[in-house]
């Protein structure tokens, strides 16, 4: 159990987690921002429309069913808007990533090492030497 307690201790205080932590609260704090800005700006105007308040308007079906289409519509407006501010922050960090790459890869490379003669060039030196030695013994 102290075993347990311990592993669970080292993945609660990890930096992962607590910047997880972080970000849902922010995550929930952005979500009522984009709430607010549905209900208080974005139905009034759709409203005037429909000369009402746009999250209060229901479609009445038979059997005595109503549906709520402006809440439901109203979710939906919150739900575009927040994929489309993560959708800009995840291109952004992604755009912000890919600079840091490109600057460790304009780094100038090290001068490469001296070519190593080809095959052919050896045997033509060693012939060379092959034919030196013997020119100097017939002399």
């Amino acid at each position: 159990m102290k075993k347990f307690l311990e592993e669970f201790k080292t993945f609660a205080l990890k930096g992962n987690m607590m910047d997880m932590a972080i970000g849902v609260i922010i995550g929930g704090a952005f979500s009522s921002l984009v709430t607010s800005l549905t209900d208080n700006i974005i139905n009034p105007i759709i409203g005037i429309l429909f000369q009402a308040d746009f999250s209060n308007v229901v479609l009445n079906l038979p059997f005595g069913i109503t549906l709520g289409i402006g809440a439901f519509i109203s979710a939906i407006i919150n739900f575009i808007i927040l994929a489309f501010v993560l959708f800009c922050l995840i291109k952004g960090m992604n755009a912000l990533m890919n600079m840091g790459h490109h600057k460790e890869e304009e780094k100038p490379a090290e001068p490469a090492a001296p070519a190593a003669p080809t095959q052919e060039e050896l045997l033509a030196q060693i012939l060379a030497e092959l034919k030196a030695q013997n020119t100097a013994k017939a002399e």
